[in-house]
């Protein structure tokens, strides 16, 4: 029986391609070129005796092995003295072929969804903001288009088998939607305290729903129980090089439907998305500028960012709830090298832009998907020179109408 969950191998899996598990670079300096699936900040070799070659990564030193084909750990280390070296290629969980290959994969399986432009948004920015409107794909999400190239992508043999993950929102119905179009059995594991309606609507597509406590280490443990007993495939509902290529495709057709945008900004939570539209703008445009916007109460990405290293998301407190999680391990990296900045944003912020987008641009959208406009619409991000024509992505319109965060009356 073979499984995947979260990225490792179980014991009775053979192990997969480096490419799905990890980061490759492709390192060069004077002695010439090797390969290696780590880069660690030269900071973590400073004791008596440690010794490496010094290389550059978005204005970092690193240190990283010689004489090797891959650096792991502190005892390849081998030389000193050598003169910095450059990163010559990198190798991400998804490429920019991939989302190309996505795009075919799902192309008559999803909406091509519209871009909208509302005047009262542009001059409230001081910029042209155009919106992607995943908040009008089916299943009301981006989320779709991942889950449909992660089922699509399977062999017949993991078909038969079916699918698993684990979630409480978007994600959950995306792939027992999916699954079913090309009857797949899917399994999710919900939280018990997941909304009646979420859980009702995974059993409206056909899925299995398995109720868990509500944490991860019960999701992780309920999931792996649910791989033992049917050798379906997990799939991840962000950090999985699939997921990625899939949802960078929104990229694809905003740039297609939108020419010459000077950048892209998105909501960030585990970074799926935000991935998947790096790879894909980047392949498109290597100039393109690429933002993100994040929760203040959920600043994970951010501070990652800002240090330069993968740091856990701790006791997140927002609004909006579709960004809570961390970053993967495989989102992190294509993030940490391809953002300019992250956009933070108070929840104040972000009920005011979803309010905006609904009474001007009249669109439904829900909190998680209004970051991206509250950061458009902020004083940091008016900071940034050189941004007239902007791309922002509306990720989701699944929201509660009898509970919109504002209290009823007249527009001011």
């Amino acid at each position: 029986m073979t499984s995947q969950l979260d990225g490792k191998q179980t014991a009775d899996q053979p192990v997969p391609s480096l490419h799905y598990l990890c980061i490759r670079y492709e390192f060069q300096d004077s002695t010439g070129r090797f390969e290696l699936d780590s880069l660690e900040p030269l900071d973590n070799y400073t004791k008596p005796g440690s010794r490496g070659t010094r290389c550059q990564l978005r204005g970092r030193r690193y240190c990283v092995a010689r004489g090797c084909s891959r650096g792991r750990g502190r005892d390849s280390r081998t030389e000193a003295g050598t003169r910095p070296g450059t990163i010559s290629a990198v190798t991400y969980a998804a490429s920019f072929a991939d989302v190309r290959d996505a795009a075919a994969r799902i192309r008559d399986h999803v909406h091509r969804t519209p871009v909208v432009t509302c005047r009262a948004l542009d001059e409230l920015a001081g910029r042209s903001l155009f919106l992607k409107c995943e908040n009008l794909q089916k299943v009301g999400a981006f989320k779709m288009r991942g889950a449909t190239n992660a089922v699509l992508s399977l062999e017949p043999s993991a078909r038969a088998r079916g699918v698993v993950t684990h979630s409480s929102g978007n994600f959950a119905q995306a792939l027992a939607l999916a699954a079913r179009g090309v009857g797949v059995s899917a399994h999710i594991v919900m939280p018990r305290t997941a909304p009646a309606v979420k859980r009702d609507a995974v059993l409206g597509y056909g899925a299995r729903v398995i109720p868990c406590e509500p944490n991860l280490a019960a999701r992780e443990e309920t999931a792996r129980r649910v791989l033992a007993e049917t050798g379906a495939t997990f799939v991840h509902p962000y950090d999985q090089g699939s997921i990625i290529a899939g949802q960078g495709t929104c990229a694809l057709e905003l740039m297609e439907q939108v020419p010459d945008l000077d950048a892209v900004v998105a909501p960030v939570g585990g970074g799926g998305l935000m991935s998947g539209i790096s790879i894909a703008a980047r392949g498109l445009d290597p100039k393109i500028r690429l933002i993100g916007a994040e929760p203040a109460g959920a600043d994970d990405a951010a501070r990652s960012l800002a240090a330069g290293e993968l740091l856990p998301q701790t006791g997140p407190d927002t609004i909006a709830d579709g960004l809570l999680t961390s970053l993967g391990k495989l989102t992190w990296p294509i993030l940490r090298d391809h953002l300019e900045t992250i956009v933070t944003v108070t929840d104040d912020q972000i009920v005011a832009a979803m309010r905006l987008v609904m009474s001007r641009a009249k669109l439904v959208v829900e909190p998680s998907a209004a970051v991206p406009v509250a950061a458009a619409l902020s004083e940091r991000f008016r900071e940034l020179e050189g941004l007239r024509r902007v791309g922002v992505v509306l990720s989701g319109g699944n929201v509660d109408l009898d509970r919109l965060p504002w209290n009823s009356g007249s527009e001011g």
